[in-house]
């Protein structure tokens, strides 16, 4: 069984029902798409994150009513370094949709979305801990996994592997 080709063009993904609505309401924000094996991802303008999250989740069209996960991965030594992931899900379409955002490396910070998921505190604390980007209006950004007086975020690709010295 052959796989079919990712499908990156933007305007290909306009009857997908999350792009269709993203880029309805501000269509600079949406700032590409991939269907590639049945998964939709989208890349978010960082400023657009909560908002979109919000529309996505109270949009009768969309309805992603679950936060599954939110993750980082650090592209090190590409720029921009970091792309945090959101996974949502919608139960009653039975879909899923990955928001992403690119952040810089030199401050990587974000729009917390714990006012649209109370869920993503943990999430965003653990990205915090781990890779140093902060989740700015989050109600208690704080280590949840490391020490308070830990140096460093050790999932960085730049962390020394043997901890500092």
């Amino acid at each position: 069984m052959s796989l079919s080709p990712a499908v990156t063009d933007l305007s290909q993904l306009k009857d997908r029902p999350a792009v269709a609505r993203l880029t309805a309401v501000k269509s600079s924000a949406v700032q590409g798409a991939k269907f590639d094996r049945d998964e939709l991802s989208i890349y978010v303008d960082a400023t657009f994150i909560r908002e979109a999250c919000a529309l996505l989740q109270s949009d009768p069209e969309t309805k992603f009513n679950f936060l599954s996960d939110i993750t980082c991965v650090d592209l090190y030594p590409s720029e921009p370094r970091f792309e945090v992931c959101y996974h949502l899900l919608s139960h009653t379409r039975k879909e899923r949709v990955r928001l992403k955002v690119k952040l810089t490396g030199n401050d990587p910070s974000v729009e917390s979305i714990t006012s649209v998921w109370p869920a993503a505190n943990f999430f965003e604390r653990e990205i915090f801990d781990l890779f140093g980007v902060r989740f700015e209006g989050h109600p208690n950004l704080r280590r949840i996994l490391m020490p308070e007086d830990w140096e460093g975020h050790p999932l960085r690709k730049d962390y020394p592997v043997e901890g500092y010295r």
